[in-house]
């Protein structure tokens, strides 16, 4: 379903620069960080990615990071198998499989430990 109610306001040249930079971006397949502070809409930038690239018909999934206790992030990221600790009664594809040919929006990624960044940076470079 697309979100016909994301949109960009503004015609100053930063909002212009912005969309043509969001354009750019959405037309490659390369990962992409959104940096800024909080509430300046690092999550509209990315819903505009993903509705402008080719991955658009694919699943948007996203993550808060600092909402998730690192005991439970790998396994909301990466999935896991039934049995690989108290309480995997069953199998669960993990958020990265289940957005395979859309768009992953992982917010708040400073909030997750330095062991987390590790195994997602080793995920993004490997695939």
């Amino acid at each position: 379903m697309t979100d016909l109610s994301v949109v960009l306001v503004g015609t100053s040249e930063a909002m212009l620069a912005l969309d043509q930079e969001i354009s750019l971006a959405a037309r490659s397949d390369a990962k992409v960080l959104v940096t800024g502070e909080s509430g300046v809409g690092k999550d509209l930038v990315a819903r505009l990615l993903h509705r402008r690239s080719r991955r658009a018909a694919g699943p948007m999934v996203t993550l808060n990071c600092a909402g998730v206790p690192d005991s439970l992030l790998e396994s909301e990221l990466f999935g896991h198998v039934r049995g690989s600790f108290t309480g995997a009664y069953r199998d669960k594809p993990g958020l990265l499989s289940a957005a395979h040919g859309g768009t992953v929006f992982l917010d708040e990624i400073g909030e997750m430990t330095l062991r987390m960044q590790a195994l997602l940076l080793r995920f993004l470079e490997t695939g």
